[in-house]
């Protein structure tokens, strides 16, 4: 790697407000909030929408999805057995 021209590669930590879930890595991403970890240290924190802790995937919660109704409407508006030209 070429000296000078890559961003620093630091400590940081993830924070998944909606579960209270958080995590320390090292990324080159940056941010100006910091947040106190466990070993006392300060460390930036992003901020993230969702992770491991609330994504329905990895936490077995499943979202009932209306696909009845989206063919129902689809079928309304674009009819039944026509041919497409």
């Amino acid at each position: 790697m070429k000296p000078g021209i890559h961003p620093a590669y630091r400590p940081v930590v993830f924070r998944d407000r909606a579960a209270g879930f958080a995590f320390l890595t090292r990324s080159t991403a940056t941010s100006d909030k910091t947040v106190e970890w466990k070993d006392g240290r300060t460390y930036p924190v992003i901020d993230v929408e969702i992770s491991s802790a609330s994504h329905p995937f990895y936490t077995g919660t499943r979202r009932v999805v209306d696909t009845a109704g989206r063919v129902e409407r689809f079928a309304r508006r674009y009819g039944r057995g026509r041919s497409g030209r």
